[in-house]
């Protein structure tokens, strides 16, 4: 297919600069990784990766996580019988 379109686009300057790094030990172009992303947009119907919003831990959650990473307040039992009830009270 002849490739006559072209394409302008304005984009962070640390991101392309990221990107081209990644790129460059893929030994592919800006515009081969762009034009392989626009195919399979084409092929796909869709954007060909999942998009989301990451979800961010509340306050309590966040301080629950970082107190079990460091070992601080853990509790301990010796059975998943014992873990059942500990949960239950």
């Amino acid at each position: 297919m002849p490739r006559t379109a072209t394409i302008q686009t304005r984009i962070d300057a640390r991101v392309k600069t990221e990107a081209q790094k990644i790129l460059d030990q893929l030994n592919i172009s800006m515009s081969e990784a762009i034009s392989m992303y626009l195919t399979q947009v084409a092929l796909y119907k869709g954007i060909p990766f999942e998009l989301r919003i990451p979800e961010i831990p509340n306050e309590l959650t966040a301080t629950t996580l970082r107190k079990s990473e460091e070992g601080k307040e853990l509790n301990e039992v010796g059975s998943v019988d014992e873990l059942f009830e500990e949960l239950d009270k």
